[in-house]
């Protein structure tokens, strides 16, 4: 895997412009000082990777993942955007991968579904079923306070509340969500 990674900065760009197209929005960009951050502080990922290589589960050297891990994704980690912008590019995955403002086909239903199951199982960190049970949409939290869910066949909606839990995910913007399903009936379930 990690030779698909080759070029840091080229794949870094193509995401970046994808994020530039579903949103609509040609002013997204990094904040390089959580980047950094992202880099200084992985300890936990470091000790991941060890762990995992000491089963055997690394074909390539940990250093070699580690190095490719922190060069790509600390910068997608790092993408900042406001709730609307955030809304706004995730809106494909709420119409099977086609944009409904520009009528676009940004990936194929098949994709989004599948974009939308991870989401839903693992997309808040160590408390994804909480947030499962509690909302009950495919959604996705950042660090940063951000959230951002899809009600599948209507809408995206993103919150953000900066205090988050010991999980990382904003507490407030679980609660808002919560309260949004549990009044409009949008969960899935």
């Amino acid at each position: 895997m990690v030779s698909h990674f080759v070029n840091h900065e080229k794949t870094f760009s193509e995401i970046l412009a994808f994020i530039h197209q579903c949103s609509g929005d040609q002013n997204i960009t990094l904040e390089e000082v959580v980047a950094k951050s992202e880099m200084e502080h992985g300890f936990r990922n470091i000790a991941l990777a060890n762990l995992m290589k000491s089963f055997d589960n690394f074909d390539n050297d940990v250093i070699e993942v580690l190095q490719t891990y922190f060069k790509h994704c600390s910068k997608h980690c790092s993408i900042v955007m406001n709730a609307q912008q955030l809304s706004r590019s995730m809106l494909y995955l709420a119409n099977d991968g086609t944009d409904p403002i520009s009528n676009k086909q940004l990936i194929n239903s098949t994709q989004a579904k599948r974009i939308n199951s991870l989401m839903l199982t693992c997309g808040h960190y160590d408390a994804s079923g909480d947030f499962d049970f509690r909302v009950g949409l495919p959604g996705k939290s950042g660090v940063g306070g951000g959230i951002v869910a899809v009600v599948p066949g209507k809408m995206a909606i993103a919150v953000y509340s900066p205090a988050i839990n010991e999980s990382g995910n904003s507490l407030v913007g679980t609660k808002a969500l919560e309260l949004f399903t549990t009044k409009t009936g949008l969960s899935i379930f």
